[in-house]
């Protein structure tokens, strides 16, 4: 049984709710049974609770990641018990949507008192989808009338959308759909990142990685859009021509672990399947690595701009550069790099930059 848990978040007014009928729709046709998480804070602000009846803003996000989380708890539990052999639980918004209307000293005060830890309760999903806000490229069709919850102004919404994006990133796979194209090409690209993270038909990872010079580390982590990861890579016997990896990830002694297979099918495009394991089956794994490469230590910076998702991982065995990988929906998708990032040149089909050559011997800096 394959149990997939994903996060539709974005700006007041990006088109979730009509998003969620067509995501039912198009997934139910592939076989799989969809189930949706409704947003709690418009549950409960159309209930009567809301930052403004309660005592503070800080009691209110209590309550409002507590139910969150406890609607989560029960639809992945009523998931195990269904007759499916594919289930996609949907969540309309995720805990980490609350981050981006509080301070931070709410945020560790909520997480805190709840007994949380940020990087647990980000990466717990597998996926996170971001819908932009009308109001950034498509004022237009900024309206209030459909949302009783929604109070917005338009420069209030791209604050928000802004904030909201600044709150996942970090997540492994965050994916921003931005309104370059009309409202149904909008839709019709949240379908193709759905389909294309769950494998249908195949799980096609398209990646472009570029070596760079060493960054401003400091200017990086003071960028609200930027998080920074700490993880370890190690690579297990391969299966065939198939590298297999396992990976722990996170930061401050909260970790998510990962088991991965990857097979390489052109030199922009492989195959991708990962699933999240236990700490007990990290360890078990690492009985299983390959004696012949060394686990890769990296740090990795999170970055989001230009509606793309930015890993910069910096390697504790250069001074002098780093690597730029970007994950694409199309092998031909134009590519534009963030501010203050200066390209050497581009190592997508060197192997001496994969990372499972980089566990076997780091190349001499340019």
């Amino acid at each position: 049984m394959q149990i997939t848990k994903i996060v539709i978040t974005g700006g007041p007014c990006a088109g979730k709710t009509t998003g969620m009928g067509k995501i039912q729709r198009e997934f139910s046709k592939r076989g799989y049974t969809v189930l949706f998480v409704p947003e709690t804070a418009t549950e409960l602000i159309t209930g009567g609770v809301a930052p403004w009846t309660l005592v503070s803003n800080e009691e209110y996000q209590k309550c409002q990641v507590s139910l969150q989380k406890r609607k989560e708890e029960i639809f992945e539990r009523a998931a195990t018990k269904m007759n499916a052999e594919k289930v996609l639980i949907v969540c309309d918004r995720g805990v980490m949507d609350n981050k981006a209307y509080m301070n931070d000293i709410e945020f560790e005060n909520v997480m805190g008192e709840l007994g949380l830890s940020e990087v647990e309760e980000r990466d717990q999903y597998d996926a996170v989808f971001h819908l932009t806000t009308a109001a950034k490229g498509a004022l237009e069709a900024y309206t209030l009338s459909n949302n009783g919850a929604r109070i917005e102004t338009p420069e209030q919404a791209i604050a928000i959308d802004d904030l909201l994006i600044s709150a996942w990133t970090g997540h492994p796979h965050l994916r921003v759909i931005d309104n370059s194209t009309s409202f149904e090409g909008k839709l019709n690209r949240l379908i193709e990142e759905i389909a294309s993270f769950l494998g249908e038909p195949i799980p096609l990872e398209v990646e472009r990685k570029y070596l760079i010079r060493y960054p401003d580390l400091k200017k990086l982590e003071e960028k609200p859009n930027c998080k920074k990861v700490e993880i370890v890579q190690t690579y297990l016997h391969s299966i065939g021509d198939t590298e297999v990896r396992v990976r722990r990830r996170g930061k401050n002694g909260r970790y998510i672990y990962y088991r991965t297979e990857k097979k390489r099918v052109s030199d922009t495009a492989r195959t991708d399947v990962e699933r999240r394991i236990s700490q007990e089956e990290y360890v078990e794994y690492l009985m299983e690595a390959d004696p012949s490469r060394r686990p890769i230590h990296k740090t990795r910076y999170c970055l989001t701009e230009n509606n793309c998702y930015y890993e910069i991982d910096v390697y504790p065995e250069w001074t002098k550069q780093a690597v730029l990988e970007l994950e694409l929906l199309t092998e031909d998708q134009e590519v534009t790099f963030p501010e203050d990032i200066i390209i050497i040149r581009e190592v997508t089909a060197d192997k001496a930059y994969g990372n499972h050559a980089l566990a076997a011997q780091m190349p001499e800096e340019d």
